[in-house]
């Protein structure tokens, strides 16, 4: 089979573009039109399709690779005609897919497309685009009915589900969505003044339909506190390397995370998540992988520190300095951002009190941090100055309570506290 190069198309006056994303794999079977690479300039991000049909033999580049005009992108071998035929038996069992469903709308289209993956054993058509374009907005392919030939899922289908879910899940985002209907825009925003429309960031564009769905799917309460980290402020400012002599530099958020851990292995529920609330289960995790609100130019992203209960506080803060780099240049892998036990959103880099953080689905809680501050307090029997850390606790109602939210809290101060912090350094 003869093998064609699949090469970087005119992209315009750009060069030296990045890629963000391989969408493909070697020996993966294309289509001609299926996308293989995203790249992402200063303005916007586009996926480069292939010109040709065939199987990836080798993939010449790699995340994070700079490209232009003419760069070889990938190997494939051209299939012939009569290899790309569908066997007979796959068509018979495409056929089986229930063709009496006249919209993905429907919710009996729901329930058939179900029962057909379990009776068949199935998994739905669709193309690697598609599937991407599912998984960024956490829509399970495999229950999406699909509208084309052989129940193929194509974008549309998708829309029109998730669409379909948030109506019959959100009644009061519904009413809230037909009052903003209700309301025309009898203007244009230029007609007050200079306007500038820019593209909305490639990350945040990602994340906002999994913070919608986190907003309307769980029922969020904050509990907010204050903690005094006098003691480990001081112990941690004391810390200097046993060989050089030098002052070591640990961020607070590394003592945080170990205390979080410890707080989470006493309060296990707060280490949980709830996938569907009618099966009356739910799933506890005996890891510690915590998720870091990273702050980029791109968009907020929250990676995963994994076995946090295993490292020690300087490996901590070492590693946490690693992998926000690694956010902020684009360079860090997918599977980092998924499989967390809680996260922490930390703003005590930029200022304010408390904020109100939207707990990252599936899990049930997140710790908001604000910036320290100096307060005036009555310590024993005199007022004295005292480091005083704001915290804001935001967890799932379903199954945190009030009271074991502020209980959760108490541990988390009492293991940031005077007794707790040089344990917490081991």
């Amino acid at each position: 089979m003869p093998i064609i190069d699949i090469k970087v198309p005119n992209i315009g006056d750009f060069r030296d573009v990045e890629i963000i994303e391989i969408l493909v794999k070697n020996g993966q079977e294309i289509s001609k039109g299926e996308s293989i690479i995203t790249l992402e300039s200063d303005k916007s991000s586009v996926e480069v399709p292939s010109d040709h049909s065939g199987k990836i033999s080798n993939i010449n580049v790699k995340v994070g690779d700079k490209v232009s005009e003419g760069d070889l992108i990938l190997k494939i071998e051209v299939i012939k005609k009569e290899d790309t035929k569908i066997d007979n038996k796959e068509i018979n069992n495409a056929e089986k897919i229930d063709t009496s469903i006249e919209s993905p709308l429907e919710k009996k289209g729901v329930e058939t497309s179900i029962n057909n993956i379990i009776k068949t054993g199935k998994l739905v058509l669709a193309s690697p685009k598609v599937r991407k374009f599912a998984r960024e907005l956490g829509a399970d392919i495999n229950i999406i009915p699909g509208s084309e030939k052989f129940g193929r899922v194509s974008e549309d289908d998708i829309k029109s589900f998730v669409k379909h879910g948030i109506n019959q899940k959100h009644p009061l985002e519904n009413n809230a969505e037909n009052r903003k209907q209700q309301i025309k825009i009898e203007y244009d925003h230029s007609d007050f003044g200079e306007i500038d429309i820019k593209d909305i960031p490639r990350i945040k564009k990602i994340a906002a339909p999994h913070l919608v769905n986190s907003f309307n799917t769980i029922p969020h309460v904050t509990h907010h506190d204050e903690i005094d980290i006098t003691e480990m402020e001081e112990f941690r400012n004391s810390l200097t390397d046993h060989y050089t002599g030098e002052k070591l530099k640990i961020t607070p958020l590394a003592f945080i995370m170990k205390a979080l851990v410890a707080a989470l292995k006493e309060f296990p529920t707060f280490n949980s998540s709830i996938e569907d609330m009618s099966s009356g289960k739910i799933t506890f995790k005996k890891y510690f992988h915590i998720g870091i609100a990273v702050d980029t130019p791109n968009g907020l992203m929250v990676p995963k520190i994994r076995q946090v209960d295993k490292k020690n506080i300087q490996h901590l803060s070492a590693e946490l300095r690693e992998v926000a780099q690694k956010c902020r240049d684009l360079k860090i892998d997918k599977k980092e951002f998924y499989g967390g036990s809680i996260t922490i959103s930390s703003l005590g880099g930029i200022g304010g009190s408390f904020f109100t953080p939207i707990i990252n689905y599936p899990e049930v809680a997140i710790l908001g941090v604000s910036k320290l501050n100096k307060k005036q307090i009555l310590f024993g029997n005199r007022f004295t100055e005292r480091s005083i850390l704001p915290i804001s606790l935001s967890y799932d109602h379903r199954i945190i309570d009030g009271a074991e939210a502020a209980r959760f809290c108490n541990e988390i101060r009492d293991n940031l506290g005077k007794n707790f912090a040089f344990k917490l350094a081991i």
